[in-house]
């Protein structure tokens, strides 16, 4: 095959892929700005600089392309907490500074308007879970480990509680979202899982003084 047939599908892909980025650059804006339901495609079209047609090559409907965008958003936050948990070296203050870090990213716009306030209605909650999971559980799961393995939280089976400490923290941020004062709530939240998480390491501190008693 000839060199420059070889190429041919590789340039093609990375054609696509360049549309699919302005496509999902652009609608991420508008989805921010103005919300799924008030976003026509005639201005996702307009926003991206090109037609109808091309739009529809890509995705589906409005749906299939606010899929794609909730899916970009969501490794943007998971990146961002990533680098949040990294600033720390103590298992601790990763698990503290992750939690934090969550909860003040209900407070920015793109976050809480795609993920938080328009994502579980648009998605349904079985596919917004299932998205979330992906870039959530895995990271939260490492830090209990991590966490379990130098005795801050008692020994327990990570799953559940990894499940329990994510769905905690995804129902505060769509408190936070919904707050009139969301700085206020962000705060009042982080206090509160903050007291939940310093209980479970006065547990495993409990746990070796019980022990010896019995």
């Amino acid at each position: 095959m000839p060199k420059a047939d070889r190429a041919h599908p590789t340039r093609k892909a990375e054609q696509s892929r360049e549309t699919q980025d302005r496509l999902i650059k652009a609608a991420k804006e508008l989805f921010t700005t103005k919300g799924y339901a008030d976003t026509a495609m005639e201005d996702l079209v307009a926003k991206a600089g090109m037609t109808r047609g091309a739009l529809y090559h890509q995705y589906a409907d409005k749906r299939d392309l606010f899929r794609a965008v909730f899916e970009a958003v969501e490794a943007e936050l998971g990146q961002q907490l990533a680098m949040a948990v990294a600033s720390e070296t103590d298992p601790w203050l990763m698990l503290r500074a992750g939690a934090r870090a969550f909860l003040a990213s209900a407070t920015e716009p793109g976050i809480r308007r795609i993920v938080l306030v328009d994502g579980p209605a648009v998605l349904g909650w079985e596919e917004w879970r299932r998205i979330d999971a992906q870039h959530s559980l895995g990271m939260v799961r490492m830090i209990l480990e991590v966490n379990i393995g130098a005795g801050n939280i008692p020994p327990q089976p990570v799953e559940p509680l990894t499940h329990l400490i994510v769905g905690a923290l995804n129902e505060a941020a769509l408190a936070v979202a919904a707050a009139e004062d969301a700085a206020g709530a962000r705060e009042s939240f982080a206090v509160s899982m903050e007291g939940v998480l310093d209980a479970l390491r006065a547990m495993a501190a409990d746990t070796p003084k019980r022990a010896a008693h019995q």
